[in-house]
């Protein structure tokens, strides 16, 4: 993918995932949580210019740093996540405004990272921004998982709109 494409690609996942978490949301600890980071993780190492060709231990010192803010960043995005358990047994999520300024102080390192590089004069390619947002979420998702297993009610599916009730009507195949 172009850059571009990148880009756009990390805009796109970062908005979502960020307005979704500022919701309350059920979580089901049975779902792939790690599937989303996978993804992003194996298009990002797929691009040829995650290195700068030229510098390649200065780009690979920055990509370490990259790697290890977004590590930070999903660990304290987690910690600062509200978890709870609802009367039913399920178990909801809910960032706070605190989960906010740790997204503002990751992008804040991940400028100042970039501006470092430029200043450098290291090409920088969107693959090691999007491998950055990967390693984010799952952590993230990890440390929201196992706080969600932790307090023992979070194996199941959350409940929908109608589960357990009986219905006297025969469903048409």
């Amino acid at each position: 993918m172009s850059g571009l494409v990148n880009a756009l690609v990390i805009v796109a996942v970062a908005a979502i995932v960020i307005a979704r978490q500022f919701r309350a949301r059920a979580i089901n600890t049975d779902r792939r949580w790690w599937l989303l980071p996978v993804i992003l993780a194996v298009v990002a190492l797929r691009e040829p210019g995650i290195l700068d060709g030229h510098h390649r231990v200065e780009s690979a010192v920055l990509l370490i740093a990259e790697m290890l803010i977004g590590v930070a960043t999903g660990a304290g995005w987690a910690w600062t996540t509200r978890v709870w358990t609802a009367a039913d047994g399920v178990v909801w999520t809910k960032s706070t405004k605190a989960s906010a300024a740790v997204w503002g102080v990751g992008i804040t390192l991940r400028i100042g990272l970039f501006a470092l590089g430029l200043a450098l004069g290291l090409h920088q390619d969107s693959s090691a921004l999007m491998l950055g947002l990967a390693a984010t979420l799952l952590v993230r998702s990890g440390v929201l998982v196992w706080r969600a297993q932790s307090l023992g009610t979070a194996n199941g599916p959350a409940p929908a709109y109608g589960d357990g009730m009986w219905s006297a009507r025969k469903e048409r195949v």
